[in-house]
């Protein structure tokens, strides 16, 4: 093909947009909203994710050592917890800072008591861990009880088994829910392309009569539908963008509970933006280009 040829064709599609501009509008406004559905979809699955994983570093395991263990088979102790994989932080504590710890937890007149607990303490020194993976919880607790020198894990396994089932069960309905807005997409584009493919189904038909191949027939079509699906993904980024700068910034504003749970842990906009534009935009134009192709493909059989 000619580079004028293929020059003519495109431009031909891109005009189609203003001549047939009742369905452009419906087309890209449909497209879009699907799109931002789409992309607010996988926005909450990130954003869970994320708080999923803020609350699990907030419960720590508790690995409580032999009282009567040494310094050299404490130090041994802290060394296995941190090579074990999954641990992402490990920390000591001794009796002396368990004991200090609770000191000023007591009122006046316990402060004899207090000064029993000086003189014989009964804390245990132990670690206090971390764990990236939440699923790993109960795997790495087992491989911390098995260290010579510990004698109790404290572990969160229920609560972290709760977090993750909550994660997966969001993953699962986040992805079904994607890929229904993207058969949507996909079926709208078509619909509305197929309407204009029917309006000037006697002009397909007459440059099939005169010899025009099936690429040539289908390249403005195809045209017309990335052009489209682009525009729909550019205002569809540019309105999630928008509406989660907003919930960031009101989120900031939260107190109590809400402010540890959702303004300590969300995604931050620098973190999205780039994924959600460049996604939004392939997503768009391969939406519009399929959409294009489906409905066009019928009408080349004359």
């Amino acid at each position: 093909m000619k580079l004028s040829t293929f020059g003519f064709l495109t431009g031909r599609g891109l005009r189609n947009l203003g001549t047939h501009w009742a369905m452009t509008i419906a087309c890209v406004a449909s497209l879009a909203v699907c799109m931002s559905l789409n992309t607010l979809a996988s926005l909450v699955e990130v954003n869970v994710d994320s708080m999923i994983g803020y609350l699990g570093r907030q419960n720590e395991t508790v690995v409580f050592l032999d009282p009567n263990c040494d310094d050299a088979t404490a130090t041994a102790v802290g060394e296995q917890i941190s090579a074990i994989s999954g641990v992402t932080h490990v920390s000591y504590m001794s009796k002396q800072d368990v004991l200090n710890t609770y000191e000023g937890y007591l009122d006046e007149e316990y402060e004899a008591l207090w000064d029993e607990f000086e003189s014989d303490n009964p804390f245990k020194a132990n670690y206090r861990v971390t764990v990236g993976d939440l699923s790993q919880l109960s795997r790495i607790s087992s491989q911390m009880e098995k260290i010579p020198g510990v004698v109790k894990v404290t572990a969160p396994v229920e609560m972290g088994s709760i977090f993750v089932e909550i994660q997966q069960g969001v993953t699962r309905m986040g992805r079904i829910f994607v890929l229904v807005l993207m058969v949507v997409s996909i079926i709208t584009v078509g619909s509305t392309i197929r309407l204009s493919v029917f309006a000037r189904r006697r002009e397909i038909e007459i440059m099939k009569y005169v010899g025009a191949t099936n690429f040539l027939v289908t390249l403005p079509f195809l045209v017309e539908g990335l052009a489209m699906g682009l525009i729909s993904g550019v205002l569809s980024a540019s309105g999630v963008l928008a509406l989660y700068s907003y919930l960031i910034s009101a989120a900031s504003s939260l107190r109590g509970v809400w402010d540890v749970l959702v303004g300590t842990s969300l995604v931050p906009l620098e973190a999205v933006w780039t994924t959600v534009l460049s996604s939004s935009i392939a997503g768009g134009t391969l939406v519009g280009g399929l959409g294009s192709l489906f409905s066009i493909r019928k009408h080349l059989n004359v």
